[in-house]
């Protein structure tokens, strides 16, 4: 079959239950596919993730015979992973139940035993990978408690790793030179976890060249790796940085220091990846929830829109016959992988996904400037139609965003009756480095500022019901959830927090590194040099004030929002019989099982309507 043709990914087939399976379940359970990557020297292999048999696994695909397999197998899933540049071998990350600390295996691309693929490491939490072409040189990032931040290089012919790189500050591997002779880090070591620079080494350690917007300004500048140029001894470096107040491309030669910045003359945040002869560059646009997609030639400086339709584009590559693969969905339309070529890269069988309705935009005036909200109505409501219950659904990060893309989630709760706004509020990516730096030091509180002007809004344009209104989210959401019940305890109904910080003291302690490291860069410093940051800045502080009730779902494995922390929350619920429930799984931060999130939806939902008097 032609590269570009549509195909299938390995899965079950429909069975009779599915005729009886509401709108909002069929979402979760019908198979999806990943962008796929493939491999640099072997095109016509390529990896992805699947949630075919019911959890999420990587899957290996010949692109040539059509031919797929299952990869991994684990009771958890397993969605890390990486193929050699010759398409070899498949890496892929083994963690513990979701705890997200383990070690590389590797296993044939064609089958075959999994084998540790670097013997000589210990257990640790990722933080990068590059595979060398042909065998050659490995670098493998990783981060321990104890070690903080190592970079270690394994080359041909040696059977131990050897360590280039240590820090007590959070770093990583951005990338391997195409001859394998330069690696790119990104590192922290300045302390601002949240602004990286750049250091290239060779793979003795020895340092070839530096480059750090964070010296010598009166603001915070970070830069990040987008890629070596793929092409034997080229230094060109593919880098990210924030010069103009956004993310923007540019092209350092590490070995002249030459730098030749790209004027795109586009208005939101911009990414970039190498076409793979090193012409050109695929641009990533993504403006105000939305996202498209250009080709940059590097010779001509010539920008060429690729045609996508409006929605989001959540990963894209070149391939080398020039044709690009992307994928895209809007909150309506569900995820599908297509390529400029033309037709769907990847068809997965059995059941489809049903549609939700799109997002309407909704521009709030705040405290610290317009805030960009989405909202989805229930089918068949008008623009008019309200008052309606309403959950304000709160994404993570922080330095995340909500955009056009399809959701399960929210469209569950469109299709129980309920309308869903999605606030990017102060710390949100994609609207410039001031609005993504903003909610330093009074973190939590910033956000809540913001969520509560698009509340107002909510309800005086008639939208929502102010005696129906719950507060959700998960991660840094579940956070903010548990901050605003407590902060803002008139103003929500309901409260639902997934896998949350609750108790910022005991959570900073409890976390791992690289996460102690962003929580001293937000707050200024540790709970014991900062502790009224902390204490304002902790859900712990308010419990006391909520009064809704209050529903916690939480990973026991979970190494970003510990679970000893959450207890210490739940304790004081219980303490004054506040209405509250836990949920605990037996997982890490959220679960790669499809049961079980329909699992933690339907808890979510019966929740919701049992205190909200009957729901929607």
């Amino acid at each position: 079959m032609s590269e570009t043709g549509a195909t299938s990914a390995t899965g079950a087939g429909t069975t009779g239950a599915e005729a009886s399976m509401p709108d909002w379940e069929k979402r979760f359970r019908a198979p999806r596919v990943s962008l796929p990557d493939w491999a640099e020297d072997a095109p016509q292999r390529s990896l992805f993730v699947s949630n075919a048999t019911g959890t999420y696994e990587l899957y290996a695909w010949e692109r040539t015979t059509g031919a797929q397999r299952q990869v991994t197998e684990r009771p958890n899933g397993t969605t890390d992973g990486a193929l050699s540049p010759d398409g070899e071998w498949i890496w892929w990350f083994d963690d513990t139940d979701g705890d997200e600390f383990g070690v590389w295996r590797r296993q044939p691309f064609g089958g075959g035993a999994d084998e540790p693929a670097v013997p000589g490491l210990e257990a640790s939490y990722p933080a990068g990978l590059a595979l060398g072409r042909d065998g050659r040189t490995v670098v493998v990032g990783r981060s321990t408690d104890d070690d903080g931040s190592t970079i270690h290089v394994v080359r041909p012919g040696s059977t131990a790793p050897v360590e280039v790189y240590r820090h007590r500050e959070s770093a990583g591997v951005g990338d391997l030179s195409h001859d394998g002779t330069l690696i790119a880090v990104e590192h922290t070591e300045h302390g601002d976890a949240m602004h990286s620079a750049l250091r290239v080494i060779r793979p003795d350690g020895s340092t070839v060249a530096e480059l750090d917007d964070t010296k010598g300004g009166t603001v915070e500048l970070g830069l990040e790796v987008l890629g070596f140029a793929p092409v034997d001894g080229d230094t060109r470096l593919l880098v990210g940085h924030q010069r103009r107040g956004r993310w923007e491309p540019m092209v350092w030669d590490v070995a002249s220091g030459e730098e030749n910045d790209l004027v795109l003359g586009l208005p939101g945040d911009v990414s970039a990846e190498w076409y793979p002869d090193g012409s050109a560059l695929l641009v990533v646009h993504e403006f105000e929830a939305r996202g498209e997609l250009f080709r940059y030639d590097l010779s001509t400086a010539a920008l060429e829109r690729i045609d996508t339709p409006a929605g989001s584009v959540s990963g894209a590559t070149a391939r080398p016959d020039g044709s690009v693969e992307y994928m895209w969905s809007s909150a309506a339309e569900p995820p599908v992988v297509r390529s400029t070529a033309g037709g769907v890269v990847l068809d997965p069988p059995g059941m489809k996904a049903p549609k939700s309705v799109p997002v309407e935009d909704v521009w709030v005036d705040g405290p610290g400037g317009r805030i960009h909200a989405l909202v989805q109505r229930p089918a068949g409501s008008a623009a008019s139609s309200g008052p309606l219950p309403t959950v304000f659904e709160v994404h993570g990060g922080p330095t995340w965003h909500d955009s056009d893309s399809f959701a399960a989630g929210p469209a569950a709760w469109v299709d129980h009756g309920y309308a869903v706004v999605r606030v990017n509020y102060r710390g949100s990516t994609g609207y410039g480095r001031e609005w993504t730096d903003a909610l330093k030091h009074r973190v939590g509180l910033i956000e809540l500022e913001d969520i509560a002007a698009v509340r107002e809004w909510a309800v005086t344009s008639g939208l929502a019901d102010p005696d129906r209104l719950i507060l959700a989210g998960g991660s840094w959401g579940g956070y903010l959830t548990l901050l605003g019940l407590g902060t803002q305890p008139d103003s929500w109904a309901v409260g639902l927090a997934a896998v949350p910080v609750a108790d910022y003291v005991t959570a900073y302690h409890d976390e791992m590194e690289a996460l102690k490291a962003m929580d001293r860069t937000l707050l200024g410093g540790t709970p014991e040099e900062v502790p009224d940051r902390f204490r304002a800045s902790s859900p712990l502080t308010y419990v006391d004030d909520v009064k809704a009730p209050v529903y916690i779902s939480a990973g026991v494995n979970d190494p970003r929002c510990p679970i000893r922390q959450i207890d210490n929350y739940v304790t004081r619920l219980a303490a004054r019989k506040a209405p509250h429930e836990v949920y605990r799984y037996d997982a890490g931060h959220g679960s790669l099982v499809v049961d079980e999130r329909i699992k933690q939806v339907s808890l979510e939902l019966d929740f919701a309507g049992r205190h909200l008097g009957g729901g929607a």
